[in-house]
Formats: C-alpha cells, sequence, structure tokens
C-alpha cells in the first residue's frame, strides 16, 4: 500500500489510527461471547440455517437460585422472551396465511372502474326489472346486454384480451341464453340459464383446470362483495371538481330527456289508437303493485352486472389451486383390480349382445320376459355403472405408476380397455330404453336420463382420446361438451319430442296417454294439434288452461314456444268437454 493510502486509511474513523477499545468486562448476569453457552453455538462452527450474532436472541440472565442473580434483570428477560414468541408466532402465522389457497387465488387489484362500466350497471338493473318483471322470454337477452358491456369495458380498461377459448365461452353462453326466448318449458330453460353461468364464470375467469371449472361460479360471490366497494369508489371519484360538473350534465341530460318522452308520449298516444297499441306492447305496464318485485329485479341485475364487471376487471386466480397427486401404486396392486373388472364387463357386453341384440324371441328364451320388461330391469344400473366407471378411472389416474414409459403404456392399455367395454355398456342402456320407450311411449324423466346417458359416453371419448394426445385440455372439452348438450337439449325442444313420439305411436297403434300429454307445456302444441278430435281438445286442454291464467304477456317475455301455441289455440279452439275428456283418461294419474 502506498504512503497517501496509509494516511487515509489512518484518517478513516474507525481506521488504525484510532486506539482500539478495552474488552469489555463481562458482569455476571451477562456472559462473555467468548464462552458460548450451549444455547449458543461458537462463531467457529456456522451452520447455512443459523442465524447471525445479531439475530440471535439475547443471553438469559443469572437464573434465581445462583450467585449474582438479579430478580429485576430476570424479570425484564422474561417479558422480552414472551414478547419474542409472541412476535415469531404472528410472523409465522402471517406467512402460513399468504401461502394460503385463499391469498393464491384472490383477485389482484382492481383497475378504477371505467365510467362506461359505472353507467351499465344501473342500466342492468334497469333492463332486468323491465324485461323480466313478466316473464321469461327474449327479455333475458335484453337484460344481459348491459351486463355484458359492462365486463366487456372493465376487462379492456384492465388490458386483458380475448383467447380463442373465451370466444367459444361467450358464443355458447349468448346461445344458452337464447334457449328461453324460444321454448316455453321451464326445465330445459332452466338447465340452459345454470349452463351460461358456467360459461360465463370460465370466459370471465379464463381459467383451464378442474378446480377453476368446478369453483369459477363461486367467484362471483366475492365479486358481488368486493364489486359495490369498487363502484363506490368510482362514484367518490368522480363526485368532485371536474368530474362532478361531467355527472350533473348528463343527469340534468337525462332528466331532461325522461321528461320530453313522457310527455310527448303520452300525447302521441292520447292521439293516435295503433301507437298507443305499439307503445303498450313496447314499454312494461308498471303498477303499483309490481313495485316491490320490480326493486328486487332492479337489485339484482345491478349487483349481478357489477359482479361480472369485476370479475372481468380482476378475475379470482382458480389455476393456482393445489391439488397434490396421489401416491403411485405398484404395478400389481394398481392392475390386478382393474383387470379384474375389465373381466366383468366382457362378461356382461357377452351377454348383452348374446340376449338384448339378438332379437325378442332370445329375450323370452333366456329370461322369460318381454323387451319392455327386460329393458326397464337394467337401465337405471347401467347409467349408475356408467357414472361409477368414471369414478373409478379418475382414481386410477391418481393412484397410477409413474416409472417411466413403460408405467404410461400399461395405464392407457388397462384404462383404454375399460373405456371400450364401458361404451358397450352405454348402447346397452341406451338400447334398453328404446326398446321400453317403444312399449310405453316417452317421457321427459325418459328423455332426460337417456341424453344424460349419452353425454356419458361422449365424456367416456374424451377420455381415451386425452389418453391419446394429453389431457391438458379435457376440462374444458368436459365442460364443452356438457354445454352442447343443453344447448342442443333446449333447441330440439324435448315437450316437441315427446309429443311427436306419442302422437306417432298413437297414430301405428292406437295406444295414448292423454293425462301424460295434458301436462306438457306449450312447445307440444304443434304435435298435439295433428291429433284427431276429441283427443286433440283433451291433449291441448292444459296448454289452454296455463295460457289463459298468464294473460297477455308482452313479446320480451312471451318465447316462441308460447306465440305458435297461441296462434294455434286461436285458429282451432278446444272443444271437448271436462267429462268426454275424463271418459278418454285426461284425468287419470300421470305416469313419469
Amino acid at each position: 500500500m502506498s504512503e497517501n493510502a496509509d494516511h487515509a486509511e489512518q484518517a478513516r474513523p474507525g481506521g488504525p489510527a484510532e486506539a482500539p477499545l478495552p474488552p469489555a468486562q463481562p458482569s455476571p448476569a451477562q456472559p462473555s461471547p467468548a464462552q458460548p453457552s450451549p444455547a449458543q453455538p461458537s462463531p467457529a462452527q456456522p451452520s447455512p440455517a443459523q442465524p447471525s450474532p445479531a439475530q440471535l436472541p439475547p443471553a438469559p440472565p443469572t437464573a434465581p437460585g445462583r450467585p449474582g442473580h438479579d430478580p429485576a434483570a430476570w424479570h425484564a428477560w422474561q417479558i422480552q422472551q414472551y414478547q419474542l414468541r409472541r412476535q415469531q408466532a404472528q410472523e409465522a402465522a402471517a406467512a402460513r396465511a399468504a401461502d394460503s389457497m385463499w391469498q393464491r387465488i384472490r383477485p389482484a387489484e382492481a383497475a378504477p372502474i371505467h365510467t362506461v362500466t359505472l353507467a351499465a350497471v344501473p342500466a342492468a338493473g334497469l333492463a332486468t326489472a323491465a324485461a323480466l318483471g313478466d316473464g321469461m322470454g327474449p327479455g333475458l337477452l335484453l337484460a344481459a346486454v348491459p351486463a355484458m358491456v359492462a365486463a366487456y369495458v372493465a376487462a379492456r380498461a384492465a388490458g386483458r384480451k380475448a383467447h380463442p377459448w373465451t370466444l367459444v365461452w361467450i358464443v355458447g353462453c349468448l346461445a344458452l341464453l337464447a334457449v328461453p326466448a324460444l321454448r316455453d318449458s321451464a326445465w330445459p330453460s332452466t338447465l340452459a340459464i345454470l349452463a351460461a353461468v358456467l360459461l360465463a364464470a370460465l370466459a370471465l375467469h379464463g381459467t383451464r383446470r378442474w378446480p377453476g371449472v368446478l369453483l369459477g361460479p363461486l367467484g362471483f360471490l366475492d365479486s358481488a362483495v368486493t364489486g359495490v366497494g369498487w363502484a363506490w369508489a368510482g362514484v367518490r371519484a368522480r363526485g368532485g371538481g371536474a368530474g362532478r360538473e361531467r355527472w350533473l350534465q348528463v343527469a340534468k341530460a337525462g332528466v331532461v330527456a325522461v321528461l320530453l318522452l313522457l310527455v310527448f308520449g303520452a300525447l302521441f298516444a292520447s292521439a293516435d289508437a295503433a301507437f298507443a297499441d305499439l307503445l303498450g306492447r313496447l314499454v312494461p305496464d308498471v303498477s303499483v303493485g309490481d313495485g316491490p318485485l320490480r326493486f328486487l329485479l332492479f337489485l339484482v341485475g345491478a349487483v349481478l352486472a357489477l359482479a361480472v364487471a369485476r370479475t372481468a376487471a380482476a378475475p379470482h386466480r382458480w389455476d393456482r389451486v393445489k391439488t397434490k397427486p396421489g401416491k403411485a401404486r405398484s404395478r400389481v396392486e394398481w392392475m390386478l383390480p382393474l383387470i379384474v373388472l375389465n373381466l366383468l364387463f366382457a362378461g356382461f357386453n357377452a351377454v348383452q349382445l348374446a340376449v338384448l341384440f339378438g332379437g325378442h324371441d332370445k329375450v323370452l328364451q333366456s329370461t322369460g320376459l318381454t323387451y319392455a320388461e327386460y329393458a326397464r330391469q337394467g337401465f337405471w344400473q347401467l347409467l349408475w355403472a356408467t357414472v361409477f366407471v368414471l369414478a373409478v378411472i379418475a382414481l386410477a389416474l391418481r393412484w397410477a405408476p409413474r416409472g417411466g414409459t413403460g408405467d404410461r403404456r400399461l395405464v392407457r392399455s388397462v384404462l383404454g380397455t375399460l373405456c371400450l367395454l364401458t361404451l358397450v355398456v352405454v348402447a346397452s342402456a341406451v338400447r334398453r330404453m328404446d326398446l321400453y320407450v317403444d312399449a310405453y311411449g316417452l317421457t321427459r324423466l325418459r328423455l332426460s336420463v337417456v341424453t344424460m346417458e349419452l353425454w356419458l359416453g361422449l365424456v367416456i371419448v374424451l377420455l381415451m382420446a386425452a389418453g391419446v394426445a394429453g389431457g391438458r385440455w379435457l376440462a374444458r372439452a368436459v365442460v364443452g361438451s356438457a354445454a352442447a348438450t343443453v344447448l342442443a337439449f333446449g333447441l330440439a325442444s324435448p315437450d316437441g319430442i315427446i309429443a311427436d313420439n306419442n302422437v306417432t305411436r298413437y297414430q301405428q297403434d292406437d295406444k295414448i296417454d292423454l293425462a301424460y300429454l295434458r301436462g306438457l307445456s306449450a312447445d307440444a302444441a304443434p304435435y298435439l294439434d295433428r291429433l284427431p278430435e276429441p283427443r286433440r281438445s283433451c291433449a291441448l286442454m292444459g296448454i289452454e288452461a296455463d295460457l289463459r291464467s298468464a294473460g297477455a304477456a308482452p313479446w320480451y317475455a312471451t318465447s316462441l314456444g308460447e306465440h305458435r301455441a297461441r296462434q294455434i289455440l286461436r285458429e282451432r279452439p278446444v272443444t271437448a268437454t271436462v267429462p268426454e275428456c275424463s271418459r278418454l283418461g285426461a284425468y287419470a294419474p300421470r305416469e313419469e
């Protein structure tokens, strides 16, 4: 080192020029650091997990009963240790909470609410109160439009972009919401609405794994709560300065527009009867008695729109949910039960191919039962067998051996064989229901369960495809197939299919269950209209009574099925009497 450097080193505080301080004399209450106690490991033996000396807790003073004990110092040290343990417990709890599932999936901080979103929320409430107060129909789509606008603007403000799967879910959601506009029957419409909620959750959250698929709709509940504070913050941010002036201008303009519409609309309606009739069809007829219902619908529509927009701005991150893989089993332990199950399925399917598909004579010879009795005997068991197979496959994949290529090949071959054999069981169940329907006719329950069985068969086909091509897309494909099945079920008009099947059966063998047909919805009217009198009037009598009690509904609350039924009954009214229909069995106990 040079001389200048030596001077600089001597001039630096704490450098060699300073005289070293004498070593501190350890007191009896504080042992010297040069003599580490067993509770304080020696610095000469560092450990990767050992804290630095600055982080170590202070050494305890002399314990009671020993020379040099200081009661005040001992009490202060005990308090200090209690506070230290409490702080460590709080830090550990905070660390566990930060790593909890809720913290992982909870949405990020949402961007400030956009003005368009803030205006679309009450618009959704008003549209819901106006369009759904008189019933379902095209009004459901009209009420959903402001909510969709709010979600789109919120997503754009947050910088989110639509992916191909997102577009698929949006299109499917709109198609499902159109089912109540086409069908008068409540059960396919209810299924369609529930499926639309599921697709909306997938579109907004962008999830692709099973936890998100199953839990996605629950995110709307949290978004509805947090969305209120989100919207209120946006209102407060616009409540002062230039923002307040803009809001006052918009409010004044809206009030003036409403007054002009009321004044001139009333004048034109009183001046022209045709215009008054058109205005009465377009504008909801709101009475004082409807006030509570309309207000409740307004709140529901506004909260749903706010939840949808809040989810679009900051969705829950469901794909962060961690699922622990099951413990891999050995080949023998995993394979033996499944091979036994495959042999059982193979034996059952051999009997089915020989008996059920062998003809009526084969059934009588083997069982002594008729075709219909044989079909009814086992359909429900085969349906549950299909459901249980899906559970077995899920558990088998969880515990499957994962040693290498050989294990993967074994899993695919064993489970693929089980899937193929299950498809034969599905075909057998569908065949049984077909035979039973030929004998006793089609009902809502029979049509629903056979549709579900066909969808389960489609899920098994998707599982086989995932075993060959990988299963990253499986969760979304299963949901998409379920939504497509519900959509096709609603568009095909289930009540219309049931009525068509029973009318055709009557034309062929003169058998009909008027008591059951009388309970169908207005969707069945075009098919029941083909029956000869008086059976036609007896079958349509229930539909006519339902439409008469419902009264005249506006266009946005009238489905296409209801419109067609009203037109048919208006052109060809019901002529049969109740005693006449009672003699034909129209009031007998109904069969499901």
